[in-house]
């Protein structure tokens, strides 16, 4: 069973209104008239970071990966549980342990608990997180909600987390800007909060922006045409792969962005811009809504055919 089917035989389970069907990133439930967003990821040794990754970029990874999931909700992180796997390697361990302090304080929240376990010798190690937000007054924004007409915009740029990863993969270690972006992610807070009573829909790009963009219209019910061309790539990608439809192909499809994905009706689009100004983060627009169903791709209006693989899944051939 894959990760789509397992998700799908678990809807039946997800009757709570919070759950959102689980087509959401993150849950969101009423407490006291306020509404708290919780959110849970996992890191796997080997399938989302490197054995050579520095364990202080690992804890930095898994609180930032979560944090994203509250920035696409609009909400005010409040702590975080922590499950760990210890792997006999007490020295990775405390550096994990300085790393998560650091990432902690670097977001302005808390650890509240969690759990530890032993794992058996020679197995990979287990990371899980649960963040847990305050959601905006207006409500938390969904993955649902985008209509035919809006334009669909990413935050920041898109790729370095993927071209960083094929650059440790094959070795290298420079640029350092992409190898960052890979290892210590910043997720969009302070522009979650400021864009979620403006948009219609929003997500952070954790799979890919092509399969995160899919996601979006099935949630929607609508269509999303994506321009290829208008994907923003940073200097140092522009820099190290170049600019060809290959390799833009390839920074929508990496994954690892943690970027915000969202739509908005074009009567809020200078409100958006104006949030995005505030928060000195440069936001795009690359494509839009439209009636039907599902992803469809150009390239300076050409149409392109979707690849094979929109953006990373489960079952996926595991890091080296």
């Amino acid at each position: 069973m894959n990760e789509s089917a397992f998700i799908e035989r678990l809807r039946a389970l997800a009757t709570h209104p919070g759950a959102r069907g689980l087509n959401d990133d993150a849950a969101v439930i009423e407490v006291g008239g306020q509404g708290l967003v919780l959110t849970h990821d996992m890191l796997v040794e080997g399938v989302h970071y490197l054995a050579q990754d520095p364990p202080e970029t690992v804890a930095w990874k898994l609180v930032a990966v979560n944090l994203s999931d509250l920035a696409a909700k609009g909400a005010r992180p409040l702590g975080v549980v922590l499950g760990f796997a210890l792997a006999g390697d007490g020295a990775w361990d405390r550096a994990f342990a300085d790393g998560l302090g650091k990432a902690l304080s670097h977001f302005d929240t808390v650890l509240l608990g969690g759990d530890t376990v032993a794992m058996p010798a020679g197995a990979p190690r287990v990371l899980g997180l649960t963040a847990l937000g305050l959601a905006p007054e207006g409500g938390a924004p969904s993955r649902a909600g985008a209509q035919a007409g809006d334009g669909l915009y990413v935050s920041g740029t898109i790729g370095d987390a993927g071209a960083g990863l094929a650059l440790l993969r094959a070795g290298e270690a420079q640029p350092v800007t992409l190898i960052d972006a890979y290892r210590t992610p910043m997720p969009s807070l302070a522009l979650g909060q400021a864009l979620s009573p403006l948009v219609s829909a929003m997500a952070d790009v954790s799979d890919g922006l092509l399969i995160d963009a899919q996601r979006i219209a099935r949630a929607s019910g609508c269509g999303i045409e994506v321009a290829l061309e208008a994907v923003p790539l940073s200097p140092a990608f522009l820099a190290a792969p170049g600019d060809t439809p290959e390799n833009r192909l390839f920074a929508a499809t990496s994954g690892d962005d943690y970027r915000l994905l969202f739509t908005t009706n074009p009567a809020d689009a200078e409100a958006i811009a104006d949030a995005a100004a505030q928060c000195a983060v440069p936001i795009t627009r690359i494509g839009q809504c439209i009636a039907g169903d599902g992803l469809r791709l150009s390239h300076n209006g050409a149409p392109v055919p979707l690849p094979p693989r929109l953006g990373y899944m489960h079952g996926d051939a595991p890091l080296s």
